[in-house]
């Protein structure tokens, strides 16, 4: 449903540009979920605007690669273009659903503008239609809140929202750009819960970006880590968790509470790298503690350590052929 291939964003004008994501490559099938990990500053989210359309003008560009929606590649479209192309059913769900909500108007009107723009209804026919979106989102009295303001709701609900309008295109491909980073435990899991139910009920391919490995354990199908801009590893969740094959991948998990025999938590020493320093070599080898000279020095290969599971690495925790 969702392919992208080798895509490349870069920033500053072209003859001094930085790739600050690079070589980019995931798929995504129908009904399925892929969940994008990595820390912050890894490109997760200027990955998912790349992949909207919406990366601000002047400031990061793609420069290389295909955007592919059920087959059509739509790297050069505009979101406009998008939907008068009939291309445009890609929806993203953002971080924080206070500041993406505008504070002055009703949601049921702020829900009924992309019922409008999408689905070209109006007047009653498009009420009924957010009538039943915030019902879909489990909004209870959604007749009553129609007439609420955000700030008259609570962060879990607010949430709804935006996944509401996210629906309202009915999308084909759903991007959700860590929706639960502002919600405490149990509202995490309520939205996680019915992110997890619209995606199997409607056949949506989801990307759900998330720096919480506990997350993707949770809701995944297939996981891709991310570090430095680069893709390192790509896996079927339970083989991820199992048997990881990167280096920083194993950091990761290192780092979750209970997951060593260590009392205290182990962190991954140094600093995330900051586009344009990233030297020859393996990105992750000034952090890690398994890197050899050639690491520094040539560039990973692109090794399968099992079926469906492929690592961007020289020397991985396992074995396997290069690609």
């Amino acid at each position: 449903m969702l392919a992208v291939r080798d895509l490349t964003v870069s920033v500053g004008p072209a003859a001094k540009s930085v790739d600050i994501v690079s070589d980019v490559t995931f798929s995504i099938d129908k009904g399925e979920v892929l969940g994008l990990v990595g820390e912050s500053g890894s490109g997760k989210s200027i990955t998912s605007l790349a992949i909207m359309g919406l990366l601000p003008t002047p400031g990061p560009q793609v420069r290389a690669g295909r955007i592919e929606l059920d087959g059509r590649d739509i790297t050069e479209l505009q979101p406009w273009q998008r939907v008068e192309a009939g291309a445009g059913r890609i929806a993203m769900i953002f971080q924080e659903p206070m500041t993406s909500l505008n504070p002055v108007l009703r949601i049921g009107d702020q829900i009924a503008e992309a019922v409008r723009v999408h689905d070209g209804t109006s007047g009653r026919a498009a009420q009924e239609r957010v009538r039943e979106l915030l019902e879909m989102v489990r909004i209870p009295d959604a007749a009553v809140q129609l007439a609420a303001y955000p700030h008259q709701l609570s962060g879990g609900m607010r949430q709804r929202v935006m996944i509401a309008i996210a629906l309202a295109c009915r999308p084909q491909v759903l991007i959700a750009d860590e929706p639960t980073t502002a919600l405490d435990v149990t509202i995490q899991i309520q939205i996680l819960g019915l992110l997890r139910e619209l995606c199997d009920r409607l056949k949506m391919a989801m990307l759900f970006i998330t720096h919480d490995l506990g997350v993707i354990a949770q809701l995944v199908d297939r996981v891709a880590v991310m570090y430095g801009g680069r893709i390192v590893e790509t896996s079927d969740v339970a083989a991820l968790f199992g048997a990881p094959g990167h280096h920083y991948t194993r950091a990761l998990m290192d780092c979750m509470p209970g997951r060593t025999s260590e009392r205290r938590l182990r962190p991954i020493p140094g600093q995330a790298p900051r586009p344009g320093t990233i030297a020859a070599g393996c990105v992750f080898a000034p952090r890690c503690a398994a890197a050899r000279d050639v690491c520094r020095e040539a560039s990973p290969p692109r090794i399968r350590v099992a079926d469906r599971h492929e690592v961007l690495c020289a020397f991985p925790l396992g074995f396997g052929r290069s690609l």
